[in-house]
């Protein structure tokens, strides 16, 4: 099961890459509200989070000590309380461009990623936790 939380991890981590290139593309780094509604700090925390936690994963790898695992876990749900802030404003501006209340929103940087990264993004994140939980858990 470890192997899969680590390749799980590594597919998510994959996905992220690829929507912070896009973001990043698109303006992201500017920091100003017309480029984009994401705080580089935000973006850059959650990233930060996620990699220092599959550090940390490769730790528990190598050594076998449970503690790591728990350490690791906690910097993936870290990871992901910052993510669902992230695609909740990523949500919330594409309904306004949809309802067309709120044109200017997508020339956000962020409203050029697809759905589909971000919903795989989502999804292996989620699988990630489980399988790392369970781990942990020693099943």
């Amino acid at each position: 099961m470890s192997v899969a939380a680590t390749i799980f991890w590594v597919l998510t981590a994959g996905v992220g890459t690829f929507m912070v290139t896009i973001w990043r593309r698109h303006g992201g780094l500017s920091g100003n509200s017309a480029s984009t509604h994401f705080r580089p700090s935000r973006v850059f925390s959650h990233l930060g989070m996620a990699v220092g936690g599959l550090v940390v994963w490769v730790v528990f790898l190598t050594t076998a000590a449970s503690v790591w695992a728990w350490i690791a876990l906690a910097a993936a749900a870290l990871a992901a309380a910052l993510g669902v802030l992230l695609v909740r404003r990523w949500a919330a501006d594409g309904r306004l461009v949809m309802s067309g209340s709120d044109a200017s929103a997508g020339g956000l940087a962020e409203q050029h990623i697809q759905r589909l990264p971000v919903v795989l993004h989502g999804t292996f994140a989620g699988v990630t936790l489980v399988l790392v939980l369970l781990v942990a858990l020693g099943g």
